[in-house]
């Protein structure tokens, strides 16, 4: 199983030997994907404060990069997770009649992505070790090293602190109805924050090798 999800991996390095963040976020389309939703729902909410037009347009939005991708015949699995999510996120908002609970999606998503990486560092499967171990060409032989394996397990407590951070900020705006801050630490702490703990998670696993040596 373990082996299964590695060899499935996104994540590339570049001829410098960083990771490809571009790449890791779906590349352009992705992150178009991921943040335009989002986006036209806070813009329209915030210039007509209507509920239902904000809610079209995100909606509206997502179908168009669905449609995209079927007449390009591009893979639909991004563009089909973004459009189930935001659909139950606009039925959730449409029923509450609560623009906040737009949101509401997004942090059982985040508290789950929380909940799994907790449970494979506590296993030792550190998701991190999985994903990087493919793109360094370590396979899974990192888990008999211990110093590997507890590099890993720091990576990947880096982006559980990046979640983290993401519900301490995000849920009291929630609770205080503060919709249009809300939206906007969504977006600031949506794939720019994950981009820059993912990098940061990378650099703290390095092998020693890939290490530069201190000059004299």
């Amino acid at each position: 199983m373990a082996q299964e999800l590695a060899a499935k991996n996104p994540l590339v390095r570049k001829e410098n030997g960083h990771i490809d963040l571009l790449a890791a976020a779906g590349g352009v389309r992705g992150i178009a994907e991921s943040i335009l939703p989002g986006l036209v729902f806070l813009v329209a909410f915030t210039l007509t404060r209507d509920l239902t037009v904000a809610l079209v347009g995100s909606v509206a939005m997502a179908a168009v990069f669905l449609v995209a991708r079927l007449v390009q015949r591009t893979p639909l699995t991004q563009a089909l997770a973004g459009i189930v999510g935001v659909a139950l996120s606009a039925f959730l908002a449409m029923k509450t009649g609560k623009a906040e609970d737009y949101y509401t999606v997004g942090f059982y998503t985040n508290a789950g992505y929380i909940l799994a990486m907790v449970v494979s560092i506590a296993v030792r499967w550190p998701v991190l070790g999985l994903l990087f171990g493919y793109a360094r060409n370590e396979g899974t032989r990192w888990r008999q090293q211990p110093e590997r394996l507890r590099a890993y397990r720091v990576a990947t407590w880096i982006l559980v602190g990046v979640m983290g951070a993401r519900l301490a900020v995000q849920l009291p705006l929630y609770f205080a109805g503060q919709v249009d801050a809300l939206g906007a630490m969504r977006l600031i702490m949506g794939v720019p924050l994950y981009a820059f703990g993912l990098w940061i998670a990378w650099l703290v696993s390095r092998p020693a090798a890939d290490v530069p040596a201190a000059s004299d």
